[in-house]
């Protein structure tokens, strides 16, 4: 399952983190690859020790986890600092399949991954995210401000930067749900259950969705 986040950064916010990036210390992106995906990634990545990299986050970070689709869709149980990546001329990121375990100190399982695009798509030539669906390979190329969460069990690329630069945020996240399936369910329920609370919210199938809703989630939550 695809999901479009809209609108993660307005304007003002994209202002801000854009300027950010352009005071920040950029490294070759193979230092934070695993030692299959290493052979395949070409771009570069905001060092980790970077200052800037906290006030990145509460913009970027602090935007994506009040933002309620985020919310609905992941039922995230933890989510990982991202990786602030820029993509130039000749840059790509070959196929590849994330990690099922990350993090050093705090280690988390990747359900999820969450690309936060950071420039518009005029901006760059090329620069597609490529992510293998059961409907076969859907190219992203979101507005900035926008983002894409999928499943990190999906392999996908980043088609190769013909002109200009592309910037993106990307980060992880483990769900209270563990199962895919059962979390498209609960997200598509969940989006019901909101309408009808919003627009019925006495109505007893009202009361029937919701009952089920939040006993699903207790039933396939995992904390």
């Amino acid at each position: 399952m695809l999901i479009q986040i809209k609108n993660v950064l307005g304007p003002r916010e994209l202002e801000q983190v854009n300027a950010l990036l352009a005071t920040a210390e950029f490294v070759d992106g193979k230092l934070s690859a695993g030692a299959v995906a290493a052979q395949v990634k070409n771009n570069r990545e905001i060092s980790r020790d970077d200052p800037v990299v906290e006030q990145l986050n509460t913009l970027v970070m602090g935007n994506l986890v009040r933002h309620p689709v985020y919310q609905r869709a992941a039922l995230p149980l933890r989510v990982a600092s991202p990786f602030y990546a820029c993509y130039t001329d000749g840059m790509e990121y070959g196929e590849h399949i994330d990690d099922p375990i990350m993090g050093t100190e705090h280690r988390y399982r990747s359900d999820l991954a969450i690309t936060i695009f950071l420039n518009n798509p005029d901006e760059y030539n090329g620069g597609e995210l490529f992510i293998h669906t059961e409907f076969g390979e859907q190219a992203i190329k979101f507005s900035a401000g926008d983002a894409v969460m999928y499943p990190a069990t999906t392999r996908h690329r980043v088609a190769k930067v013909t002109g200009g630069k592309r910037l993106v945020a990307v980060a992880w996240i483990q769900s209270m749900i563990k199962d895919n399936d059962q979390r498209n369910i609960l997200y598509q329920l969940s989006c019901a259950r909101e309408k009808l609370l919003r627009k019925q919210p006495d109505e007893e199938h009202t009361k029937q969705v919701d009952w089920t809703y939040v006993n699903l989630v207790r039933r396939w939550s995992e904390l």
